[in-house]
């Protein structure tokens, strides 16, 4: 393949089109790969890999949820703009994904592996019966090779299935679904696991035995993935694929950990992103340039040399990838609404936020700040338990008690990201934090409104005046 530069373009002008193959990990926050400055979490594959490619280090999921982040991955498009805010929903009929342009163009296309989550929940029977009705099932149509399974061993199976029945004649695209490091968290998932004790905890973790025990567990699982990452790389390596071959590893949401999953906290939405392309990539290449979930398809559609379809809102990083200058993104944007397909139980279940993102700073805005903080995917556990008998019994650290104890939520919080990493100290309200504040709240706005966004407006009209 050659690509040149004309005047602000990337051209495709000839060659074998790569095969494209994006790999998914389930969980994953950016803060647990080693090549992301994570000293205790064995990574090797994930590292090399990165040695060999570019590492995203400000990419950034469109929701903290599996379901509409994947939607987003697959369309271009945010998951208010498609509506697919509702976590069991099925992706629309006439909602396109990058996959159908790239088959159109004769790629044989493919997912494997975890569920892709895009045909929606069909449980319970009322559900089904509308989804059978409504044929609202459509991936079988859209793409040529749809399988799913549980495990590292089957997924990769799938993985060489799908090699197999690739045409030679045809290039390939592949989304390939791990389920790792998703719960529940296996015990003994690698020969030497990580020792709780020795494993420095983020800064808004709680430290108890059972916390530790529980995130060693999670970076148990992110090294099990990491050995089956490398074996899929090995795969590619030994069908002689490597060279032509498009790889990029990237995170479905953030950790189900502290602040994590089912948060507009960075532990919610920033993901590792890690992309490899002999001969188009430098190898051992950084960037710090804002990246959102949408930016994958278009990207992929470029590097290709299919146009993106008009309602993409994503921005094609092709050319960061190539090493070019490109127009840097001011802002990403990310939703949270509901989870899982039970009732609105708890905030875990169901809540309404949406958060703006540039380099410096994040604004969230959450609609619903009535209702506590609950944890998605972990509140029956053990660990978590403990924890709240601690804050009934006044024994947990008053700042850890208020970020996840306290009876309601600020409705705004802004975060200097530089200067407060760790998302400590709202900055709403304060005097030097005005015009940020003031920035923020209007690009959030903007984006509502483009979007058809259904929540409240974070910038109400100005309080009507009584006419005497």
């Amino acid at each position: 393949m050659i690509l040149l530069v004309a005047g602000n373009d990337l051209l495709l002008l000839a060659a074998d089109r790569p095969n494209i193959l994006l790999v998914l990990s389930d969980d994953h926050s950016a803060a647990h790969v080693g090549c992301y400055g994570n000293k205790d979490i064995k990574t090797p594959n994930l590292d090399r890999f990165a040695a060999q490619g570019m590492r995203f280090d400000r990419a950034y999921v469109t929701c903290p949820q599996c379901v509409p982040s994947r939607a987003s991955l697959m369309t271009g498009q945010s998951p208010v703009r498609i509506a697919m805010t509702r976590f069991s929903a099925p992706l629309p009929a006439d909602v396109i994904t990058y996959p159908e342009l790239l088959r159109a163009q004769g790629y044989f296309t493919g997912v494997a592996g975890r569920t892709y989550h895009l045909d929606g929940s069909q449980s319970p029977p009322e559900s089904r019966s509308v989804f059978d009705a409504r044929e609202l099932r459509t991936f079988h149509k859209r793409l040529d090779f749809v399988k799913t399974a549980g495990n590292g061993p089957a997924i990769l199976s799938q993985f060489r299935e799908f090699l197999e029945l690739a045409p030679k004649s045809k290039p390939f695209f592949l989304q390939l679904c791990f389920s790792d490091p998703h719960r529940p968290l296996d015990r003994n998932a690698i020969p030497q696991p990580h020792d709780p004790a020795k494993l420095r905890l983020p800064p808004h973790y709680p430290d108890t035995p059972g916390v530790r025990d529980d995130f060693a567990r999670y970076y148990d699982e992110i090294a099990r993935f990491d050995g089956d990452f490398g074996r899929v790389l090995e795969e590619l390596e030994k069908r002689g694929l490597v060279a032509n071959t498009l790889v990029v590893f990237m995170g479905d949401n953030g950790a189900s950990q502290f602040r994590g999953k089912g948060t507009l906290y960075e532990f919610g939405v920033r993901v590792p992103l890690i992309a490899r392309w002999p001969g188009h990539v430098k190898p051992g290449s950084t960037t710090a340039e804002l990246i959102s979930g949408e930016d994958l398809a278009p990207t992929f559609l470029q590097a290709v040399g299919v146009a993106a379809a008009n309602e993409m809102t994503g921005r094609s990083f092709l050319k960061l990838l190539a090493g070019q200058p490109v127009e840097s993104r001011k802002y990403v944007f990310a939703e949270r609404g509901a989870h899982g397909s039970g009732l609105p139980n708890n905030s875990a279940a169901f809540d309404l936020g949406r958060c703006v993102i540039t380099k410096t700073h994040k604004l969230i805005y959450t609609a619903l700040w009535q209702l506590p903080y609950w944890p998605v995917d972990f509140a029956g556990d053990a660990f978590w338990k403990e924890l709240q008998q601690m804050h009934q019994d006044g024994k947990l650290d008053s700042k850890l008690d208020r970020l996840y104890f306290s009876p309601a939520r600020p409705m705004f919080e802004l975060y200097d990201l530089v200067n407060d990493p760790n998302e400590f100290n709202n900055l709403i309200g304060k005097p030097e934090a005005a015009d940020i504040q003031g920035e923020l709240k209007a690009a959030l706005q903007e984006w509502m409104i483009l979007q058809r966004d259904y929540l409240p407006l974070p910038v109400p009209p100005p309080p009507r005046q009584r006419v005497r």
